[in-house]
């Protein structure tokens, strides 16, 4: 292959009449012609090859973005899947709380109505007892006086006879 340093250095011999030899001055430019054409394929081959690593380079790059993007989407939604989940763990805590607290008034209000029942019932029941208790007085000083009565009636029959 023919260098620029042979270019540049390259001497024809003179001829008298016509000047350069014209058969080596031929060959020297078949072999630049040559050695041109070969230098220009493999520079359109280097080129296209440099063109298509380039989009090769462009297209892994645009996937590592497109991989960057997706990954920080994936955090993100993550974050958020989890920050809701905590949101709903919280709510349905605070609902169960507040339902053992309703339930627990409810509780507390059935015991109160249940004991406030059970008072009347004993208030109906101690007044009841004390109407028995008095009509149990009531009979027995009935039961006193006609006995009383009857001993009288039967002293006298006694003294009578």
């Amino acid at each position: 292959m023919i260098t620029p340093l042979d270019i540049e250095n390259k001497k024809f011999n003179k001829q008298m009449m016509n000047g350069y030899n014209v058969e080596e001055v031929d060959d020297f430019l078949d072999q630049l012609v040559e050695d041109y054409g070969k230098n220009y394929k493999d520079l359109a081959t280097m080129t296209s090859k440099v063109e298509e690593l380039t989009n090769s380079l462009n297209h892994y790059k645009n996937i590592e973005t497109t991989l960057q993007n997706t990954l920080v989407m994936a955090q993100t939604t993550a974050e958020e899947v989890k920050n809701v989940a905590k949101q709903q763990s919280e709510q349905i805590i605070n609902e169960a709380k507040k339902q053992a607290d309703d339930m627990l008034k409810i509780s507390k209000e059935d015991s109160r109505k249940t004991l406030n029942n059970l008072e009347e019932q004993i208030r109906i029941k101690e007044k009841e007892l004390d109407d028995m208790k008095k009509q149990f007085d009531i009979y027995k000083a009935k039961m006193e006086s006609l006995l009383l009565s009857q001993l009288e009636l039967i002293k006298e029959i006694n003294k009578e006879e």
